[in-house]
């Protein structure tokens, strides 16, 4: 069973307190008459010494290279307080996400379906999953997914810190958005063959020859910033971007990685604003292309990142705010049938193999207890005039977010994947019969395809 206090009937009612019934219905925020405030927020999620990274199947923590930090705002005006965080791990999933979500909806004196909570998916990071954590501790040989004070204590900094961002706000009166190509970062991790199948898997890194020859395939070339503002005084810029956020990992430092780097050293030029680095739908993005893995490459990728985020904040023109809108509705992900409780009891029990071949069943057979508890995903989007920030669960496809643009072109739509990492990949229905690796790690039925499209519709078509 889930470890979170959250079952379903328990998170339907919390997501729905003063705000009737979360699913399927939208909710809307307060009309433009409103003067909308923001506080903002970030603390330390640097793991100790020891603590187990990507799951524990990776080296664990031996030493930090750079911090990892929790960054987000509080969002006043549009109704109850809207919480908006992106976290430096691998991934939340599960009750973990859940819990993460209701902590800080505590601290913000909101609802849980108002508060979004997105990883960026470095891998020398925590993986946290408390219900894979369960399942795994039960074993008594197994490395920690994730430890559980160490979870807590990122817990009470996240009260606290949301806390003091409530009640310390200031004013935003305008917006802006842009967007600026990145060059030789992402590419598609998949190569179909002439068979309709997958050939061969561009990673995060590869040194091989045949990777690197292919063109970069189905890509989101741009890099999407938003920016609010106190007057002319910028005071939060968040900036989206579909790709795996890996340069190298495994050697056991930690690091915010080439993404999160770009991210430090654009706060540090502009101290004064609160700058979020979200991934979006990258499940088939990753730098396998332009990325050899070798350490210099780190920041390479780094300055490309940077010099990006450079280019779209020379074309912000900032507008007034007229509306400002939270809109949500529930999804209620299938099961892949190729997910069996008793062969995944039988992996995950088994000393013979390798710590990464007994952890990782784990958070599959986490995933299939989700679905039966019955507990939802929650889907968001945050609307500012024309501008919508979309809030989308774990490891989506690319195509996701190229649909989303798609159906709303007369809009400005910035998509946060890495949301609730519960499902792990979301390929899309196409891409099952392909096969590879994401196929053989989506925890959903190719169904889920048409359910996430239809939500992701909703949202957009308010």
């Amino acid at each position: 069973m889930l470890q979170s206090e959250l079952n379903r009937r328990q998170f339907l009612k919390e997501s729905a307190l003063g705000a009737g019934i979360l699913a399927p219905a939208i909710l809307r925020g307060a009309g433009s008459e409103q003067k909308w405030r923001i506080g903002t927020f970030r603390f330390d999620v640097t793991p100790p010494m020891g603590h187990s990274l990507c799951g524990g199947w990776i080296k664990p923590v031996e030493g930090v290279d750079d911090p990892l930090e929790a960054i987000g705002y509080v969002l006043l005006g549009a109704g109850q307080p809207i919480v908006v965080c992106v976290v430096d791990w691998t991934g939340l999933l599960n009750a973990a996400h859940l819990e993460w979500r209701q902590a800080l909806a505590a601290a913000a004196d909101t609802t849980i379906d108002r508060v979004t909570v997105h990883c960026v998916h470095q891998h020398n990071a925590p993986f946290a999953c408390l219900d894979a954590e369960g399942i795994v501790e039960k074993q008594g040989d197994l490395p920690h997914i994730v430890e559980p004070g160490f979870f807590d204590a990122c817990l009470r900094s996240a009260r606290q810190s949301v806390a003091h961002a409530r009640h310390n706000t200031r004013s935003i009166t305008h917006i802006a958005s842009a967007q600026n190509a990145v060059h030789k970062v992402a590419a598609n991790r998949r190569i179909i063959g002439l068979d309709g199948k997958l050939v061969s898997q561009r990673g995060s890194s590869s040194r091989s020859l045949h990777h690197r020859r292919y063109p970069e395939g189905l890509i989101d070339p741009m890099l999407k910033t938003v920016a609010f503002y106190d007057g002319d005084e910028k005071v939060v810029a968040s900036h989206f971007y579909a790709c795996h956020p890996m340069s190298y990992y495994g050697d056991g430092r930690v690091s915010a990685d080439f993404c999160g780097l770009a991210r430090r050293l654009k706060q540090a030029a502009e101290p004064d604003c609160v700058h979020l680095y979200f991934n979006g739908c990258g499940g088939n993005i990753g730098a396998g292309k332009y990325n050899d893995g070798s350490k210099e490459m780190r920041q390479v990728l780094r300055d490309r990142m940077l010099q990006s985020i450079l280019g779209a904040e020379t074309q912000l023109e900032p507008e007034a705010i007229e509306s400002v809108n939270w809109h949500t509705t529930d999804i209620h992900p299938p099961l892949n049938e190729a997910i069996d409780e008793v062969a995944l009891m039988e992996q995950i029990s088994n000393r013979s193999l390798p710590v990464v071949a007994r952890n990782r069943p784990s958070y599959a057979l986490a995933w299939l207890h989700r679905v039966r508890a019955g507990i939802p995903i929650t889907l968001s989007a945050l609307h500012v005039n024309r501008v919508s920030l979309l809030h989308l669960p774990a490891e989506s496809f690319v195509e996701y977010q190229l649909r989303a643009q798609a159906s709303a072109p007369d809009r400005f739509v910035a998509c946060a994947a890495y949301g609730d990492g519960g499902p792990w990949y979301i390929p899309t229905a196409e891409a099952y019969p392909q096969e590879g690796y994401a196929v053989s790690v989506a925890w959903c039925s190719p169904k889920m395809d048409p359910m996430l499209s239809r939500g992701i519709r909703l949202l957009l078509t308010v």
